[in-house]
């Protein structure tokens, strides 16, 4: 999000913390190093969730609400929406509480992560970043969203 042209979309905030966390979940690798790892400073699962859907809803509408705000178009929002149902599936069978390797584990992760660094990579190109950058930590993305 260094890179992340801050003020190009009206609520780029929001669009900053949805990239984070689709970026965590799409790294299959960081998932493993970081989270199952218990690495402090980068959350959890339920975490990069929370992130995807706290501001915007995204578990109760669809990202094509957001067409022009959050996205840029609606190839970025079908790709969030696909995202985010199917982690959002996992994330209703498994629990919220669970520990990283109930999800990382569970039989259905791989295609949420598939359809999670889809959205990404789409997302952070569209922003002019490389999205085969190691995800930020959960201060990092603070600092960059609280900015002007």
């Amino acid at each position: 999000m260094d890179g992340m042209p801050n003020n190009d979309m009206p609520w780029w905030r929001w669009r900053a913390h949805v990239r984070s966390g689709l970026h965590m979940l799409s790294d299959p690798v960081f998932q493993r190093e970081r989270w199952a790892a218990g690495v402090p400073g980068y959350g959890d699962v339920t975490d990069a969730v929370y992130r995807l859907v706290e501001d915007t809803w995204l578990d109760n509408w669809s990202a094509d609400k957001y067409v022009g705000t959050i996205f840029r178009d609606a190839e970025e929002a079908a790709l969030v929406d696909a995202a985010v149902l199917r982690v959002l599936r996992i994330m209703h069978r498994v629990g919220p509480d669970a520990p990283p390797g109930a999800y990382l584990d569970h039989p259905d992760w791989p295609e949420a992560v598939r359809a999670a660094r889809e959205a990404h990579v789409r997302l952070a190109t569209n922003d002019g970043e490389d999205p085969d950058t190691p995800p930020r930590s959960l201060a990092e993305v603070a600092a960059a969203v609280s900015g002007p």
